[in-house]
């Protein structure tokens, strides 16, 4: 009979870390963020410096562990895991950004955290948030909030931002009400920003969110 066997090994990740205009970053707020499928670290930083305000806050970028080659265009992208050792990987991802957040924290001090992700990584946001403590606000975009969250025995989550564009086949809007539902039964009302747009940073989510990151901030 076959046996299927796991074993737990070491592989590096890579993040970006843009500091806050005029500063070395120290002190200042820092906002964390998750790319999509088949994106990377740096496709994500761009979209981030494009929110109002963000020059106030540290910018982070993490980079899924699973790399492999876009067949569009060539270049090294990332996913965030498969349905194969899902529970597994979950843990992986989120002993990674708890280690991501420890090492920010001995660099930056210990301003306010919000998390941030688009598509696959909405997922890893809503994970982030729900596991590393403190977080100040959650920003979420075109993607699900997964069932390890929805069905957690306890939860304790910050302010959040959820967006979807009107022509987001990704992320289709019955999905959305589902989402919706599923929080307010565990008490929360989310904002949610619904915009022209598609799955994409649009214009109407990025004002949105730079509003929502000043009142974080405060």
């Amino acid at each position: 009979m076959t046996e299927l066997r796991t074993l737990s090994t070491t592989i590096t990740g890579r993040y970006l870390v843009e500091p806050a205009a005029g500063t070395s970053g120290v002190q200042a707020p820092l906002l964390v963020g998750f790319h999509g499928y088949a994106q990377r670290a740096e496709h994500l930083l761009e979209e981030l410096r494009r929110i109002p305000g963000a020059e106030d806050w540290t910018l982070v970028a993490v980079q899924a562990l699973h790399r492999f080659y876009s067949s569009k265009t060539k270049e090294v992208v990332g996913s965030w895991m498969t349905s194969q050792d899902r529970e597994q990987a979950i843990q992986d991802n989120l002993v990674y950004v708890a280690r991501v957040v420890a090492e920010l924290r001995v660099d930056r001090g210990p301003g306010k955290l919000v998390f941030a992700g688009f598509s696959q990584g909405a997922a890893m946001a809503w994970r982030a948030a729900a596991h590393c403590k403190p977080c100040h606000g959650l920003i979420v975009l075109g993607g699900d909030l997964p069932l390890d969250v929805a069905e957690a025995s306890a939860l304790c989550l910050p302010p959040i931002l959820i967006g979807r564009g009107e022509r987001d086949t990704l992320y289709p809007a019955a999905q959305l009400g589902k989402d919706l539902a599923a929080l307010e039964a565990l008490g929360r009302s989310p904002e949610v920003i619904r915009f022209d747009g598609g799955h994409e940073w649009a214009p109407g989510f990025l004002g949105a969110a730079g509003h929502f990151l000043e009142g974080i901030q405060g």
